[in-house]
């Protein structure tokens, strides 16, 4: 043990000064550190830099704690205190802190995917200025140049949102979905919907297939939805709510947890050290932090609005809008020599489109059909499949879980929801494993030690060409203001990063989220308008990375079946031959 007669700042300073000195290797400046060391300089400095690399390292921790506005009492495994309460008008939710330069990106993220301002709502509401549906119509435009709607061509069609009088709006904002499909051909794509923030809209769909292509336009929103779709995730953004349990000899007490606590009692501090990932829990009376046993959804708030009338299902929520005039176009094989019709209101092409019932990708990896089970076992031959996220990508594990006779999961008396989950082809070595994303989490309960960050868990992955990493994370963030996804996919990232430097042959695999139904209240937490934003973002932070996307937004979107928060099994089956052809591509499969 070191002793120092010196009070701690001055004894670093002192060796701060000694080592700079070393390091300079200026002949003076040498001869006056080891003249502070006349008998043993040389072992002595070894022991302060030493001392002093510690100290810094120490220093680092206390500064990162400093950050997230702790003070840690660290007993092995994890950090737990006691955070008294503040002024209960301080602004109680903090998310984790950035570097500089994730602050500029972050600044610039949001001006990228930032929708048009919405209108203030007044109290009582008013509905007479909402858009209405019934009232709204879209029309589908000439074709730019003289013949026939050939293969290639962009078609586009005109969106007027009307209010409840029948009068035009004058701004924009609506949340719309738009789709070009053909049943009999199992064909359809998704469109592109362009604001002009007054009011009117164009949805531009690409022509792919040759026979008739109909055209389908959902008001998902009104923009008077979306202002108060705002005001909730900043205001209310503890409206879902978690507990936890904890546990003590005979005593056991159950509070609740989030990623923000109203600051009225003392709360514990489960923020996780290595990614700054948030999390609190109120502190049980008389009880320890490190007590906690399991995590668990709590519920959900109700009567958070006065403006029900916005949200309702077959009214002006996810409602179609029909046609001023026909619907449909009929698509001809492209002749040679005649010219495609191009749109100036898109730049980006759709991820892919379906034809007689199959996926179709445009551009990049080829997508093949592996229908059998042969075909699959022959694509993951000698791999280690680890996916993480939660339900969406958990359908993913129990699809090949399903179709492969030879993979037999692994019974871990894991929670069949939660995980993890394991299960391997010996024969074939095969090993696909699953765990759920860390909190926040809707769920069941889990033990507390099952709740696992994807960034802490990338880095336990050691990686390489037999290795293939899948990842879905989106559903249970909806409900939290976007800077705190951003900063959760930040974390991701970067650990993504540090896997592929060491291990470059790695497939990194993303799902997306997708759209699916609600209800009013489900609306305040799954609202096709928060996943839509999230998506964008995701797009955004990942892009240039040596990753894969499977589209599900644009696949359900696609699609001819309902939607649904889980996709139902024929898109499913189309997901897994996209991910099975970004690991191999197979002969004869």
């Amino acid at each position: 043990m070191l002793f120092f007669p010196k009070p701690v700042e001055q004894v670093t300073v002192y060796y701060t000064q000694s080592i700079h000195c070393l390091f300079t290797m200026s002949p003076l400046c040498k001869m006056q550190v080891y003249s502070r060391f006349p008998k043993c300089g040389c072992i002595f400095l070894l022991l302060a830099v030493f001392v002093f690399i510690s100290m810094i390292y120490v220093m680092d921790i206390l500064e990162f704690q400093k950050k997230i506005n702790t003070t840690y009492i660290i007993p092995y495994p994890r950090a737990a205190i006691v955070t008294q309460p503040v002024d209960i008008h301080y602004k109680f939710c903090k998310l984790k802190p950035l570097s500089p330069e994730e602050s500029l990106e972050e600044q610039l993220l949001l001006e990228s995917i930032a929708w048009p301002e919405t209108p203030s709502l007044p109290s009582p509401l008013i509905m007479n200025s909402s858009s209405d549906p019934a009232h709204s119509t879209f029309t589908i435009l000439p074709r730019k140049r003289e013949g026939q709607w050939q293969i290639g061509d962009k078609l586009e069609a005109l969106i007027k949102i009307y209010d409840l009088m029948g009068r035009p709006k004058k701004y924009g904002g609506d949340v719309l979905l738009a789709r070009l499909h053909n049943p009999t051909l199992g064909a359809g794509v998704a469109g592109q919907v362009v604001d002009h923030l007054n009011g009117s809209y164009f949805a531009v769909f690409s022509l792919l297939w040759e026979g008739s292509a109909q055209v389908e336009v959902t008001l998902v929103h009104p923009s008077e939805a979306v202002t108060e779709l705002r005001r909730v995730n900043i205001e209310e953004l503890d409206r879902i709510y978690f507990k936890s349990q904890f546990r003590s000899s005979l005593l056991t007490r159950t509070t609740t947890c989030n990623v923000c606590l109203r600051p009225t009692q003392p709360v514990c501090n489960y923020t996780d050290l290595r990614t700054g990932e948030p999390w609190f829990c109120y502190k049980p009376a008389n009880m320890s932090c490190d007590t906690r046993i399991s995590n668990y959804n709590g519920g959900y708030k109700t009567s958070l609005t006065t403006m029900e009338k916005l949200f309702q299902s077959g009214v002006n929520m996810k409602v179609f809008l029909p046609a001023s005039g026909p619907a449909s176009v009929t698509v001809f094989p492209k002749q040679k020599g005649q010219s495609e019709v191009s749109s100036s209101s898109v730049e980006s092409e759709p991820s892919g489109y379906y034809y007689q019932g199959v996926w179709r990708a445009l551009g990049g990896t080829t997508v093949h059909q592996f229908n059998t089970s042969s075909a699959i076992t022959q694509c993951l031959k000698g791999k280690v499949v680890h996916m993480y996220g939660d339900s969406t990508m958990r359908q993913w594990f129990e699809y090949l879980n399903a179709a492969l006779p030879d993979l037999k999961e692994f019974n871990l008396h894991s929670h069949k929801s939660i995980g993890p989950l394991m299960a391997l082809d010996y024969a074939n070595n095969i090993l696909v494993r699953y765990r759920t994303h860390g909190p926040p989490l809707r769920t069941v309960s889990v033990p507390s030690m099952e709740l696992h960050y994807i960034a802490n868990e990338l880095d336990n992955v050691v990686g390489g060409s037999n290795t293939v990493v899948v990842f879905g994370i989106w559903a249970h963030f909806d409900n939290f203001p976007i800077e705190f996804y951003i900063r959760r996919l930040m974390s991701i990232r970067s650990a993504v990063v540090r896997l592929l430097s060491r291990a470059p042959g790695t497939v990194v695999v993303i799902r997306t989220g997708n759209p699916k139904p609600y209800t009013i209240h489900g609306a305040f937490v799954n609202s096709d308008w928060y996943t839509f934003q999230r998506l964008k973002a995701l797009k955004a932070i990942f892009k240039g990375l040596n990753v894969h996307l499977v589209d599900a937004w644009e696949m359900v979107l696609a699609h001819h079946l309902p939607h649904s928060m889980h996709p139902q099994p024929p898109i499913i089956k189309n997901m897994i031959n996209v991910l099975l052809s970004y690991i191999c591509s197979p002969k004869g499969g």
